[in-house]
C-alpha cells in the first residue's frame, strides 16, 4: 500500500538539492499509495552520514520541512557526481503514524543501513526477538526495522560480503509481502532492491540507447527455502561474482526504483518490472538482477520495456481532482476498452489476449468472478448478463473471504480476477490457489507488468489509462465493458441470442455520447449534493442490473464522504431495511424501464407510503415515475444490460460533491491506499 521511489546517478552530476527535488516530485506521483507519513534519506556534505527527514502526514508537509532542513548553500550548489536517495510515503499497517514509524527505518543510530519497505513481514515478531537476544533496541513500531537490523547483523557476522549478498541473506529470512530498497553509507553509491508480492520496477535513462534490451538474470548457487528456522541465521553459499557487474557501453546513467510507472514516466519510458524474488543491486554505475530461486523454464533476462503512459495523463490539468477528471474521462476510456476489440460494422467482438482460449472456456465446468471492493462490484454487474450469453453457471467471489473457506475449486474452472492494479493482495492470493488447482486463470487488469496480469494465463487488459484518486472510477466502468465483451464473444455461435447481441453491441456504440449527456448533470447533481452533505446516512436502492450500481454507489459515498451509506436490493426492503425509512432518512431509488421496473415501482410505493422522500434516477421523460418524487436525475435510456454504466456516474459525482462540501480530501480518502498490496 505505501510507495516506494529511489534514485541513483553515476557520473551524472547531480546537487543534493536536484536529487531531493526528484525524491519528492517520486512521492507526489505516488501519493495515492498511501499519505499517513512521509522520509526521505540522503548523504551529508561534510561526512559519510546519512541524513533522513521524516514526517507525519503527506508529501506536502515533507516538502516544508526539507526546505527548512536543508538551507544549507551547500546543498543546492555542489554538485556530486553519484549519490543515491531513497524516499517513501507510507500506509500504516505496523505503528500509528508518527516520525519514528515513518520510512526510512535504520538499522542503528549510524544509519549504517538505511530501507523503505512497502508490505507486511509477517514473521517479523520472531526476528525481532532474535534480533533483540543479539543486543538491537528497536525505536518504533514497524515490521520494516527489522530488516534494516537483520541486514546490519549479518554485516557485522560477515564483513566481507556486499552489499547485494547481506540483501539476498536477509530476504531469505523474511516471510510476507514486501518491495525494499536499501542504501547505506558503508557502500556509498549503491542501492540494492528486492520484490516479493509487493511491485517495484526499475526504470533506466542513458544518453545513449543500451546495447541490449535484456538484463542477464544471475542465481545463487544454493538457497534456503523460506520460513526455515532462524537459528543460527546459517547464510547461503554465495554466487561466483568475477562476471557479475557488467559495464553498460554509456557509463552516464540514472535509475529510478519505484512502485509505480507514474512515477517514473517524466524521466523515462524504459523499464524493468522486477519479479518476485529478483535482487537488483547498482554497483558502479551497473545494473545486475539476481534470483534467489531458480524457476523451471523462467527466461534467462529481465527485458526492458518501453512505457506507453504520457505524462499528460498523469496530471490533473484544469480539473480540482484527480478523481473529478477521471469521472469525466469516461466518454474516451469507454472508448480506449473497446478500441480494436468491437468492430461495429460487422457487429463482431475480438479480444486477443484470450482469444486461443476460447474454445476451453466454452467447455468448462462454471464461470468465477473474483476481486474486491469496486472489481468485485464490476462482476456483481456483469453476472446476470454473463449467465445470459454464455449458459455457464457464474459465481462471485470476494477474493478476502475466498480463501478463508478453502473454496472447492476443479481443474475445469474458469477463474477471472479482476483489479485496478493488478497487485491487490487478496485477490493475487486466490489467484494462486486457483492455479494450483489447475483452474484456467484470466486476469482483468489495467496495469500492464502486473502481477496478475504475468501469473494469468490470458487476459483482457481494460484500457482505462492511469487512475490516480483512490477511489475508482473509470477503472469500474471499463471493467464493466471488458465482461459485457466476453459474453459477447462466448455467445458469438448461438443463434437464439443474436439479436441481443445485437442490441448490446448497439448500446456499445452509443454508450460515449450518452455517457457525455450524464456527465451534464453535474450541475444538479452538485445541487442535490448541498441537501444531503449535512445527512448521517444515505440508503440507496435498486434492483436486477442496478443492484450493483447502489453497492459501488454506496461504497463512494463512505470512501469519499465518511457518511454511512448502505446499498440494498430493493427485492429486500420488508426483510428489514424498511425499518429505516422514515421522513427523515435520504433516499435515493433507482427505477428504470427494465425487466424489473414493475417491482422497482413496488418498493418506491412501500417507501413513500412510510413518508419516505426518495430522490429517484429515472430514464428521460418518465414522468410517473418522477411524480413519486420532487427531486430525480433523468438519464437515457439504453439496453438493460448496459444501464449501469449509466445509473453509476451520478453516484460517482454526487460522492464527489459531497465530500468537496464536507471538505474531504477527495483524492486521498482517510485510511484509505489505491493500490491494496497487503492482505
Amino acid at each position: 500500500m505505501c510507495g516506494i521511489f529511489a534514485y541513483l546517478n553515476y557520473l551524472t552530476p547531480k546537487t543534493r538539492q536536484e536529487v531531493l527535488d526528484l525524491l519528492v516530485n517520486g512521492l507526489k506521483r505516488l501519493e495515492y499509495r498511501g499519505y499517513d507519513s512521509t522520509g526521505v534519506a540522503i548523504d551529508a556534505v561534510d561526512s559519510n552520514d546519512i541524513i533522513m527527514v521524516k514526517r507525519c502526514g503527506k508529501v506536502k508537509v515533507l516538502e516544508d520541512a526539507i526546505g527548512s532542513n536543508f538551507e544549507d548553500a551547500r546543498y543546492s550548489e555542489e554538485p556530486v557526481l553519484t549519490h543515491v536517495g531513497i524516499a517513501h510515503t507510507r500506509w500504516a499497517t505496523h505503528g500509528v503514524p508518527c516520525e519514528l514509524n515513518s520510512h526510512p527505518q535504520r538499522s542503528d543510530v549510524n544509519n549504517s543501513f538505511v530501507v523503505v519497505h512497502n508490505g507486511i513481514i509477517t514473521n517479523y515478531k520472531d526476528v525481532k526477538t532474535l534480533l533483540e537476544k543479539r543486543g538491537y533496541v528497536f525505536e518504533s513500531e514497524t515490521d520494516t526495522e527489522v530488516i534494516a537490523k537483520l541486514v546490519h547483523h549479518l554485516w557485522l557476522q560477515h564483513p566481507n560480503y556486499s552489499f547485494r549478498e547481506l540483501v539476498e541473506q536477509a530476504i531469505q529470512q523474511l516471510e510476507g509481502a514486501f518491495a525494499i530498497a536499501f542504501k547505506s553509507n558503508i557502500f556509498p553509491g549503491e542501492c540494492v532492491a528486492s520484490r516479493r508480492g509487493s511491485p517495484l520496477l526499475v526504470g533506466i535513462r542513458t544518453k545513449t540507447r543500451l546495447a541490449t534490451d535484456h538484463i542477464p538474470i544471475l542465481y545463487a548457487k544454493e538457497h534456503r527455502p523460506h520460513g526455515t528456522s532462524l537459528q543460527p541465521l546459517p547464510l547461503v553459499s554465495r554466487s561466483d561474482s568475477t562476471s557479475e557487474f557488467q559495464p553498460l557501453e554509456n557509463k552516464e546513467v540514472e535509475y529510478f526504483f519505484a512502485s509505480d510507472a507514474s512515477a517514473i514516466i517524466e524521466h523515462t519510458n524504459r523499464v524493468i518490472y522486477l519479479e518476485d524474488d529478483d535482487v537488483a543491486a547498482v554497483k558502479d554505475g551497473a545494473l545486475s538482477i539476481h534470483r534467489l530461486n531458480k524457476v523451471l523454464d523462467e527466461p534467462h533476462a529481465r527485458e526492458i520495456t518501453t512505457l506507453k503512459v504520457e505524462i499528460q495523463q498523469i496530471m490533473k490539468g484544469n480539473y480540482d481532482y484527480f478523481m473529478q477528471k477521471e469521472i469525466f474521462e469516461q466518454p474516451e476510456s469507454v472508448v480506449n476498452t473497446m478500441r480494436g476489440r468491437v468492430f461495429f460494422e460487422t457487429k463482431n467482438i475480438v479480444l486477443g489476449g484470450i482469444k486461443e482460449y476460447i474454445p476451453e472456456i466454452r467447455r468448462c465446468r462454471r464461470l468465477m468472478l473474483i476481486g474486491c471492493g469496486t472489481s468485485y462490484h464490476s462482476a456483481i454487474a456483469t453476472r446476470q448478463l454473463l449467465e445470459e450469453l454464455t449458459e455457464l453457471p457464474v459465481v462471485v467471489e470476494l477474493a478476502s473471504d475466498f480463501l478463508d473457506r478453502n473454496t472447492p475449486i476443479f481443474r475445469d474452472d474458469v477463474c477471472f480476477f479482476i483489479s485496478q492494479s493488478g497487485e491487490t493482495a487478496d485477490t493475487l492470493m486466490a489467484l494462486r490457489y486457483c492455479k494450483q488447482r489447475g483452474a484456467l486463470i484470466v486476469g482483468i487488469t489495467n496495469t500492464v507488468g502486473s502481477s496478475i496480469c504475468r501469473e494469468s494465463h490470458c487476459g483482457v487488459h481494460i484500457n482505462a489509462g492511469p487512475e490516480i484518486g483512490v477511489a475508482s472510477t473509470k477503472a469500474y466502468t471499463s471493467q464493466f465493458i471488458s465482461l459485457v465483451m466476453f459474453g459477447l464473444v462466448m455467445s458469438e455461435d448461438r443463434l437464439s441470442l443474436q439479436q441481443r447481441r445485437l442490441e448490446i453491441i448497439n448500446g456499445l456504440f452509443n454508450l460515449p455520447d450518452q455517457i457525455r449527456k450524464v456527465l451534464q448533470l453535474d450541475t444538479k447533481v452538485q445541487e442535490l449534493a448541498k441537501d444531503l452533505y449535512q445527512h448521517k446516512s444515505l440508503l440507496i436502492m435498486g434492483r436486477g442490473y442496478n443492484f450493483a450500481t447502489c453497492l459501488e454507489g454506496a461504497l463512494k459515498v463512505k470512501e469519499l464522504t465518511y457518511m454511512h451509506s448502505e446499498g440494498i436490493l430493493a427485492g429486500e426492503l420488508k426483510h428489514g431495511p424498511l425499518a429505516l425509512v422514515d421522513r427523515e432518512m435520504p433516499v435515493l431509488m433507482i427505477v428504470l424501464r427494465d425487466p424489473v421496473y414493475t417491482k422497482c415501482m413496488n418498493a418506491l410505493q412501500q417507501v413513500t407510503s412510510r413518508k419516505g422522500r426518495p430522490i429517484i434516477i429515472c430514464q428521460e421523460g418518465d414522468d410517473e415515475t418522477k411524480s413519486f418524487s420532487s427531486r430525480s436525475l433523468e438519464i437515457p435510456g439504453t439496453v438493460d444490460c448496459l444501464q449501469g454504466i449509466l445509473t453509476v456516474i451520478p453516484m460517482q459525482l454526487l460522492s464527489y460533491h459531497i465530500a468537496v462540501l464536507r471538505g474531504c480530501d477527495v483524492d486521498c480518502p482517510r485510511n484509505l491506499a489505491k493500490s491494496v498490496t497487503v492482505e
